[in-house]
């Protein structure tokens, strides 16, 4: 009985501490006022996005990221104009919040202090 009940404890104690996989929690915020036609976030390894993103509306979106490098944002406006952002530096470990709001005067983009790192120097 009493093995048992230490198996009981131990299986408890890990399904409270629990396993933590790394991710980045991403939202992407229209705030232009106008319909965003065509949206795409490339990250190290992939890339994710919609046909469509109404005014006020937020996209979510969590990932995994494989690799180094930086994120990039392109969407297309309602005039059909093409837009490119470039944004900050992931690698392996990145794990927490990015946000991405689009607005009139651009890209704005903000990160938590687990979701980036400094990028290494160019060669």
């Amino acid at each position: 009985m009493r093995p048992f009940r230490i198996l009981a404890l131990f299986a408890c104690l890990l399904t409270v501490a629990g396993c933590h996989s790394t991710h980045v929690q991403t939202t992407v915020s229209n705030r232009t006022g106008q319909s965003i036609l065509l949206l795409e976030v490339d990250y190290p390894s992939a890339s994710f996005g919609t046909q469509h993103l109404a005014p006020g509306a937020d996209f979510r979106y969590r990932f995994k990221v494989l690799g180094s490098g930086k994120v990039s944002l392109t969407y297309t406006d309602q005039s059909h104009h093409d837009h490119k952002s470039e944004g900050p530096y992931l690698d392996e470990s990145a794990d927490g919040p990015l946000q991405v709001t689009i607005d009139n005067a651009g890209v704005h983009w903000k990160t938590g202090p687990k979701t980036t790192i400094k990028a290494p120097p160019e060669s």
